[in-house]
């Protein structure tokens, strides 16, 4: 395993700075409009009220809705594990839309944005379900391959065509080799469900930008979105998401009188690290407080927003001329929490030169030394990397390359690479010589 100092060409996360006429018009489209909260904002919109048609004419049109009168019960008032139990709708993992979006790019394959009118759980009711329609409101296909890393995703391959679709909840992508699959499997799906359909721009509060060197994605909408519900949109920017050697403890500080303004605020940047891994360390570690934040914690937070105000637009580039081969980087801060002295540990892969998956986390356990805890970290790496490889395979991607695991740590390297080093690792559990 190659130190991490060896020399590779990391893709660093980039900002819009160069946008065509058309993606700057489509920008400000989605950038300008507040979506509503009520219904009774909705209804004032002519918009909002024909996409509600549409999903009605859309339940009536799959026999799942009959408009009848309420019977005299309410059927409002269940209790968990009593009067209903789990239902479950198809979520894909965001590694497995990075990767998707990757091989897309690299092959120069189609990206089509499929979004259903409505959003069925998957769940057996063995009663009728009566619902309420808004007040003065008037008005089955499946592919045969289901991906055992990702439920969401589906493949299908018909000689040389190759077509994968991928699932959260009602917002679909369809990327293929082949136009003509493309065009019949959204043909079919438009028949069963009405569909809205269109090249991806937008998806999840994730925006794409493509052109010949490749895609690139951000949120810039829905960082501004907490900029301005926060009331930061008019602060002045820093450089760092968190000053560094900032140590932060449990009970330092004044207790917040009001808890719910910190963790409502932790919640959006917790999302929000789904595309951000320059503040994925920072919001990791200030999501360990939300049980009892304090007045340090708050101005930490305050300070990751500061940051965000000056790149908003800064998100991820997935080149189209690169080589699909997976490389991983790995390192620790060792017992670097002031609480509890676990170690943090975190990581990059990399799918050629586009970053598909990173985590910043504490462990579990106390490391006893920092070499046990850089052997950890790559033993979590290892196991994100197992998952990829056979995501790929999903993809009908062969990786006969090695898959490269940068650590900068000598004895975690010669622990990794020779077994009679197992006198000074005894109480290093089982699980981790699954690297």
């Amino acid at each position: 395993m190659p130190s991490a100092n060896t020399s590779y060409p990391i893709q660093h996360t980039i900002s819009y700075s160069h946008l065509s006429a058309s993606h700057k018009a489509f920008t400000l489209a989605i950038s300008t409009p507040t979506e509503p909260q009520f219904y009774h904002e909705a209804v004032k919109s002519s918009h909002w009220v024909a996409a509600m048609s549409k999903e009605l004419e859309a339940l009536e049109a799959n026999n799942t809705l009959v408009l009848s009168s309420l019977p005299p019960a309410k059927g409002y008032n269940q209790r968990e594990n009593i009067d209903y139990s789990e239902t479950f709708s198809l979520v894909a993992k965001f590694v497995t839309v990075r990767s998707f979006i990757t091989i897309a790019a690299a092959k120069g394959w189609s990206i089509t944005q499929l979004d259903v009118n409505n959003a069925f759980l998957h769940g057996d009711l063995d009663e009728e379900v009566f619902m309420t329609l808004p007040p003065g409101f008037k008005g089955q296909g499946t592919l045969p391959n289901q991906s055992k890393c990702d439920y969401s995703l589906f493949t299908k391959t018909v000689g040389t065509a190759f077509l994968a679709l991928l699932v959260y909840i009602d917002d679909i992508f369809i990327t293929s080799n082949d136009a003509a699959s493309v065009s019949s499997l959204t043909a079919f799906l438009d028949h069963h469900f009405k569909l809205n359909l269109g090249s991806a721009k937008y998806f999840l509060g994730l925006e794409l930008a493509r052109s010949h060197r490749g895609i690139s994605l951000c949120q810039r909408k829905y960082t501004l979105d907490i900029l301005q519900d926060s009331g930061f949109l008019g602060s002045k920017p820093v450089k760092f998401p968190m000053e560094q050697h900032l140590k932060l403890s449990r009970d330092e500080g004044t207790p917040l009188p009001d808890p719910t303004v910190y963790r409502r605020l932790i919640e959006k940047l917790l999302y929000l690290t789904l595309r951000r891994p320059d503040i994925s360390y920072s919001v990791s570690k200030l999501s360990q407080f939300m049980d009892h934040p304090c007045a340090p914690h708050l101005h930490a937070a305050h300070h990751v927003l500061q940051y965000l105000k000056g790149s908003p637009g800064q998100g991820l580039f997935f080149p189209s001329h690169t080589t699909l081969q997976l490389k991983a980087l790995c390192d620790f801060d060792w017992a670097g929490c002031s609480d509890i002295r676990r170690s943090v540990i975190g990581f990059c892969i990399f799918l050629g030169d586009s970053l598909i998956s990173w985590r910043s986390k504490k462990q579990s356990i106390v490391s006893k030394s920092s070499a046990e805890a850089e052997y950890r970290a790559m033993a979590v790496t290892t196991c994100e990397i197992t998952w990829l490889l056979a995501l790929l395979r999903d993809f009908h991607l062969l990786h006969p390359m090695p898959t490269i695991l940068f650590c900068d740590n000598q004895a975690a390297l010669h622990i990794a690479s020779n077994p009679v080093f197992h006198e000074r690792i005894k109480h290093i559990e089982v699980d981790c010589h699954f690297i």
